[in-house]
């Protein structure tokens, strides 16, 4: 798996594959950050998850495609990583599918 770091300060985590002009990213999960709306005390610790693309609203495909020039740069993850790991566990429980 590869990290995709976008000019936009999104980033996105999946098997990237290099074309003409633009890249594709299959298989297409991303980190989805909430907080409590009223924290019991203190600052709120916020929750992070790694989510599959394609459970949004409008129904995309898990596959991606992004102009080169939106990356900025790009990592391949370790299989021991914490965000392999989660995307092994959504497989796992069979939570995502492959659209």
């Amino acid at each position: 798996y590869q990290a995709v770091f976008l000019n936009n300060d999104q980033v996105y985590f999946g098997r990237l594959h290099w074309g003409l002009g633009k890249a594709r990213l299959k298989d297409v999960h991303y980190m989805r950050v909430t907080s409590a709306l009223q924290p019991q005390t203190g600052a709120a610790t916020p929750d992070v998850q790694v989510v599959k693309l394609g459970g949004e609203l409008h129904g995309p495909q898990a596959t991606m495609y992004i102009n080169k020039d939106s990356i900025m740069f790009w990592e391949n993850l370790r299989s021991d990583s914490a965000v392999v790991q989660s995307i092994k566990k959504l497989k796992e429980a069979g939570t995502t599918t492959n659209k």
